[in-house]
């Protein structure tokens, strides 16, 4: 009886072994000692795995995202320029923490500057692009805060472009704030030719600059951007990286360490990059549809491009389009009027949908031309 208990106990012991090894290959542990983690796909703006993404938590120089954010947008404005130059205060010579040691009433180019913040993490050049931008620190301080509201950064508060936080009473932010304000900036391309950068120089080759984000040069694919340390925060990335049209952003926060807070976004981009692949699917074929008392009879369409990222498993083939548009259209239409949808469906599962729009102006026939086109086919038959 004790040998026929205990085989029947390994037995049911064997069939609850794959189950729990199942749930912990869906559930990885991928915050391990951070604070806080999310992975981000960044042209969809899915989240592919978080871990107390909401916690506010002290940024760090994580922080300079959002001050090159509005630098970078100011130089695709036009009301910047990489070879314009900008004086120092005496104000930002004085910053401290990470620095290009820079003097007061020495100038240097926006370029160099640039350099400075996104590779070194320069304190300095950051509170110069402050003053510059926003007239005074306080004056940019606030446009970080208007801009970070505009991109849902609903648990984020600003108190200075730099992160410096030994007097700071509510400069804090979360995982999936940083996120987006990361995401925004790496829709400009320029962002690239400066986080990519491992090692550089400045003042005419006198001074050197090497990237604060090892993951530059040790994780394939990395392309960017931002590393932080301070007592009070820990050690935070947000980092990026691309492989085969996959652009994911990872975020660290409050990690005890350099290394640590580097493995932990090695192994986030690892999750990504092994499980999913981002699918932009456009429209093949030419859309029109018929138009009623129009100068033309029918109207070509526009489908907007679809985006979307999908486990490794799925194929596209599975993927199927359900077009949602009338059968015809009565004039006049509008160049730019929204049509109808596509949704796009595996199986009974909505993936999504993109819009359609009509691609010209079709005005509606008068009399006059009606009577004519009349008279022209009946002559013709």
């Amino acid at each position: 009886r004790l040998l026929s208990f205990l085989l029947s106990f390994c037995f049911l012991a064997l069939l609850f072994i794959p189950t729990a090894l199942t749930v912990a290959a869906e559930e990885p542990d991928l915050k391990g000692e951070a604070k806080s983690v999310l992975l981000m796909e960044a042209s969809t703006g899915a989240v592919l795995y978080e871990a107390n993404a909401d916690e506010r938590l002290a940024p760090a120089s994580v922080t300079k995202i959002m001050t090159i954010l509005l630098t970078v947008e100011e130089i695709e404005r036009g009301n910047l320029n990489l070879t314009d130059v900008l004086t120092v205060s005496d104000y930002a010579s004085k910053m401290g923490g990470s620095q290009v040691y820079l003097k007061a009433g020495e100038q240097m180019t926006v370029e160099d500057l640039l350099k400075a913040v996104v590779i070194a993490s320069a304190n300095d050049a950051a509170t110069v692009f402050a003053e510059h931008i926003g007239g005074s620190v306080e004056g940019f301080v606030a446009r970080m805060n208007e801009r970070a509201a505009e991109l849902g950064m609903t648990n984020t508060h600003f108190e200075n472009p730099t992160g410096l936080d030994d007097s700071t009473v509510d400069h804090l932010t979360t995982a999936r704030d940083i996120a987006l304000m990361t995401r925004a900036l790496i829709s400009y391309p320029l962002i690239f030719e400066y986080s990519t950068i491992w090692m550089d120089t400045i003042r005419n080759g006198a001074f050197g600059l090497t990237n604060t984000n090892r993951l530059i040069r040790f994780y394939k694919g990395a392309n960017g951007l931002k590393t932080g340390s301070t007592a009070k925060a820990g050690f935070c990335i947000s980092a990026t990286a691309l492989r085969d049209n996959l652009q994911l952003i990872a975020v660290v926060m409050g990690a005890p360490n350099r290394d640590t807070r580097n493995e932990i976004a090695k192994r986030l981009f690892d999750y990504g990059f092994a499980g999913y692949r981002y699918l932009k699917i456009e429209e093949e074929n030419p859309l029109s549809l018929p138009v009623h008392s129009g100068v033309t009879n029918r109207v070509s369409l526009r489908v907007e491009p679809f985006e979307i990222v999908l486990e490794k498993n799925r194929s596209k083939g599975e993927i199927e389009k359900v077009y949602l548009l009338p059968e015809s259209l009565a004039a006049p239409v509008y160049e730019g009027e929204k049509i109808g949808e596509v949704e796009y469906r595996i199986g009974d599962t909505l993936l999504g949908s993109a819009s359609i729009f009509a691609n010209e102006t079709v005005k509606k026939i008068s009399f006059g031309e009606f009577l004519l086109r009349t008279l022209r086919a009946f002559f013709l038959h």
